[in-house]
């Protein structure tokens, strides 16, 4: 059983910026990929940015140029670092971690296995 923990959500303004985080409870033997999906009521949990166990990364049209996701291998840690934040982006981020030997990078919810409780950004105009 992996359990993941993001933290780093908050209410800032448009324009500002805030860096999430997602851990894992232990470090995993196997190749992975984590990857950040928003939820907001009344729409699809959307795909937002994911990391494979290459560093490749993908990243929805919405956010590419403004989101960047990283790793550390070494506390089994994703990042995403989010710039120039729109009220648009305001939803509850949630992490996800699948493994996976594969080179291709993971956007839809049902290739990940594990999912973390999520972190509330709320971004105000």
């Amino acid at each position: 059983q992996v359990q993941l923990v993001e933290s780093g959500g908050g209410l800032v303004q448009a324009g500002d910026s805030l860096r999430l985080s997602c851990a894992a409870s232990e470090r995993t033997f196997f190749n992975y990929a984590m990857g950040w999906f928003r939820q907001t009521p009344g729409k699809e949990r959307e795909f937002v940015a994911a990391i494979n166990w290459v560093a490749r990364t993908s990243y929805a049209e919405s956010v590419k140029g403004r989101f960047t996701i990283s790793r550390d291998d070494a506390k089994t840690t994703v990042y995403l670092q989010m710039n120039s934040l729109k009220p648009e982006d305001t939803a509850v981020y949630v992490c996800a971690l699948v493994y996976s030997r594969t080179t291709d990078v993971p956007t839809q919810t049902y290739d990940y296995h594990y999912w973390g409780q999520g972190t509330q950004v709320t971004v105000s105009s």
